[in-house]
């Protein structure tokens, strides 16, 4: 027999009625009226975005105070570089600026705009940073040994360049006048520099600076930066009694012992804010 195909009119209410199916099927693939966010669910993107903001303020004046930094040790107009930029402690400051400012903006207008790419852009980045900083929190545990070599390392670096750098110079004078030191070991340590070794041809030569005096300002006012002159040149006895004999290694040593619950706390305060900040991206993804 064959088959006979029946012509029907069309009706545009067919149309109509096959997105009803499409819609009662998957009610995910066409909304014609997208559900209303709950009060709630606006309150949380509004924290969102005012909690990303302090965060990019704080970025940005980070990245201003590194940027300040690095113009002011090195003019762009004219004149000689005082110190390599990539050497440069305050360099630290403009990536660390550059990093929070940029994933905190991200944060800001995926929750104002409602955009899933730029949440999803700064969950990302939030897990990346969480990741790296357990990773650096296991090798500090693993490698206590190593990092205090770093740490002499580093603090004999900063002897070293005391004059060259005006970052490390009041870096290094904070540390000896607050704990009370002189040097990495003992005062005899700036014999290595050279500004203050013996056979420098300065006024500096054979002393240490003013940070290791015991009484920087000598019954004044104002410091007398010139209380350490001479000072190499003395015994044991003589220097002991105007500067601090004791290096700053092993106190420096002693101090962050005792400040392991304020760096536990402070560990702990910054994993707080990133995970809620995670949270409330996540809420606000989800209801999107």
């Amino acid at each position: 027999q064959a088959t006979r195909l029946v012509e029907l009119p069309y009706s545009s209410f067919d149309d109509e009625d096959d997105d009803d199916d499409i819609a009662e099927q998957d009610p995910g693939v066409w909304y014609p009226n997208p559900p209303k966010l709950s009060p709630f669910s606006h309150c949380v993107r509004y924290l969102a975005f005012l909690w990303n903001l302090l965060f990019l303020l704080l970025g940005l004046l980070t990245l201003a105070v590194g940027v300040w930094g690095l113009l002011a040790k090195n003019p762009l107009s004219g004149g000689e570089r005082g110190v390599p930029l990539g050497s440069d402690p305050m360099l630290l400051f403009v990536l660390a600026g550059l990093g929070a400012s940029s994933v905190s903006l991200a944060g800001c207008l995926g929750a104002f705009r409602a955009s899933p790419c730029l949440l999803r852009f700064f969950l990302g980045a939030v897990l990346t940073f969480g990741g790296l900083e357990l990773l650096g929190g296991l090798l500090l545990l693993l490698a206590r040994r190593r990092l205090r070599d770093a740490l002499r390392d580093l603090l004999l670096l900063c002897l070293l360049r005391y004059q060259e750098d005006p970052d490390l110079q009041f870096l290094v004078d904070e540390v000896q006048r607050s704990l009370q030191c002189c040097g990495l070991e003992s005062y005899r340590d700036w014999e290595s520099n050279p500004y203050f070794n013996c056979s420098a041809p300065g006024v500096q030569a054979c002393g240490v600076p003013a940070s290791c005096c015991r009484d920087p300002l000598e019954n004044g006012s104002v410091p007398n930066v010139q209380c350490g002159f001479g000072v190499l040149g003395l015994g044991p006895a003589a220097a002991g009694a105007m500067v601090h004999p004791g290096g700053c290694g092993a106190a420096l040593g002693v101090w962050l012992r005792g400040q392991t619950g304020a760096i536990a706390t402070g560990a702990a305060s910054v994993v707080l804010v990133e995970a809620v900040g995670a949270l409330l991206a996540l809420r606000v993804l989800g209801d999107i």
